[in-house]
């Protein structure tokens, strides 16, 4: 995984393993690689994938069993789609409009994207 510098590895790691519950690679109750199975699966320092898991956890996404390790938490997907839509619609939607703005992009324009891509 290549990481950018616009926020903490950990996040990007933490927001990685969200990604992999959206797309339903890992369902409520399924066990998640361990600390250091997702350290050295991105090649990255297991303090760093510690700090992403810790994250996760407090989020209540994901759950230790203790001796077994990390699982995906009942509602967790739910809880994710909750968080990202309503990020996405109070940060990246306005920018994108702004955007369009600039450069005289219709929401037709748009709408005919989101076909050709969906």
């Amino acid at each position: 995984m290549s990481f950018t510098n616009d926020k903490p590895i950990y996040i990007q790691m933490a927001d990685r393993l969200c990604d992999e519950i959206l797309s339903g690679k890992y369902k409520a109750d399924d066990r998640v690689p361990s600390v250091r199975e997702y350290a050295v699966l991105l090649e990255v320092n297991t303090n760093t994938a510690v700090k992403a898991y810790e994250q996760l956890a407090r989020e209540e996404i994901i759950y230790n069993k203790r001796g077994l390790g990390y699982f995906v938490t009942k509602g967790a997907k739910e809880k994710v789609l909750k968080k990202r839509k309503k990020l996405f619609m109070k940060e990246k939607l306005p920018e994108m409009f702004r955007h369009m703005r600039l450069l005289g992009i219709d929401i037709s324009e748009v709408e005919e994207a989101w076909r050709q891509h969906h």
